[in-house]
Order: C-alpha cells, then structure tokens, then sequence
C-alpha cells in the first residue's frame, strides 16, 4: 500500500511513521508513506498557501491553487482509491472504515490548517471526509497519522502474529475483554483460573463473556 499525504507541516508526521510498527511495516516493503509539503505548491515566491476568507471572519483558508496542483500533481502519477480530507465535520473514523481501507492500493490525504481549505477543493477532489473524533486540532497531521497508523498495522504481514488485529477492540462491534500475563499473582490479586487451566473453549467462552461485559458498562451504544 502506498499513502501520499499533503500537509502543510510534514515535521509534524516525521516521528509517529518512523517509529515501532509503522517503521517496520515501511522496511517490509508493505507500506508506503510519502509526505508532500503544500508550500512545493505555492503560488508565489513566498511559500504562500492560505489567505483571509471571503464574508470576513477570524482564521486563514488554504487556498484552491496550491492545493489543486498538489493534488493534480500525484493523480498524474497514480490512480487513488480515495483522496481523504481530515476534517472535523467528516465522517467518525470506526475500526470497520480502517478495515476498508486497509484493502487499498493507493490512498492520498490531505491535512487541512487554519480554518481549513476552501470548500471547491472539497467539492471537486475529495472522495473521503474523515473525522477522528469530535474536537478540533491545529491541523490533520495527527488526525491523518492515526489514520495510518490503524489502517496500516491491518495490512498483511505488518504485525507478527496477524490474529492479534482480528481480537482487538471493535473488531467484532465490542470491547476487548481483560488480559493478563506473569506473574499469576500480584499484590494478592490473582489471575482468574479459566485463564490457566488450558481448556480452550472456556476461554474463548470467557472472553466472549468478558467482552460483553464491558462492552455493556462502557459502550452500551455499541450493543
């Protein structure tokens, strides 16, 4: 998988793609990840990518310009399954929206600034508004960064034992259950005997319990 990424501060995405299971993922050959800086794009001498808005109003806008031939740029070079924006009016990033599109070939997302980019590159280019929660940050950069970082490690052959990202978290619409490893006892809290008793259809039984559990005293929404 490749993903492209526009951004007007690619410092900002350096560490979390060059660190633990994404750095690995990008020495196996299995990803991809290319940062493009907006101000290569720039309409004037200076670097400039944003202006005030049209109608007044606080805030600064990425303008159509830099951004369009940004874009157009990389389309040049390869088909994209999706072009995302990250945004915090898109849709809520969910576990089965990264398992999607951990299945692409070719993904480009653009990290919006300021007060955002103007509204006719949305209209004209993007396929894919995501948001990852509802607040706001200074930009996309650590919004797309987790976007890689989720749909990354789903690739196959990114993680050592691949079965670890089909147990985790939402992956079957609940909450993981409690693990445990050594010792079996700590501070007189002991590990519970299903656990140790190597009978593995009564732990899958109890983790499936477990799992129901908490998912019902913590995320009743999701049941």
């Amino acid at each position: 998988m490749r993903i492209d990424i526009i951004t007007v501060l690619p410092e900002l995405l350096e560490s979390p793609l060059n660190h633990s299971i994404m750095k690995r993922a990008q020495e196996k050959g299995l990803l991809e990840v290319h940062l493009h800086p907006l101000r290569n794009f720039a309409i004037n001498k200076h670097g400039q990518v944003d202006d005030m808005q049209y109608g007044g109003g606080a805030g600064m806008v990425i303008m159509c310009e830099p951004l369009s031939k940004a874009i157009e740029a990389l389309q040049s070079e390869r088909t994209y399954d999706q072009i995302i924006y990250l945004t915090p009016d898109g849709k809520n990033f969910k576990q089965q929206m990264a398992n999607t599109l951990s299945l692409s070939t070719n993904l480009l997302m653009i990290c919006g600034h300021y007060k955002g980019i103007d509204q006719r590159i949305r209209d004209l280019y993007v396929t894919l508004e995501i948001s990852i929660g509802d607040y706001v940050l200074s930009g996309g950069e650590l919004a797309a960064a987790v976007l890689v970082d989720s749909i990354g490690r789903l690739i196959p052959g990114v993680l050592n034992d691949e079965t670890s990202a089909l147990t985790d978290s939402h992956q079957d619409g609940l909450l993981a259950p409690p693990v445990y490893t050594r010792p079996a006892e700590f501070k007189n809290m002991k590990v519970p005997e299903v656990l140790l008793n190597g009978n593995f259809a009564l732990i899958e039984e109890w983790r499936h319990e477990q799992a129901l559990q908490r998912t019902e005293e913590r995320r009743p929404d999701l049941l």
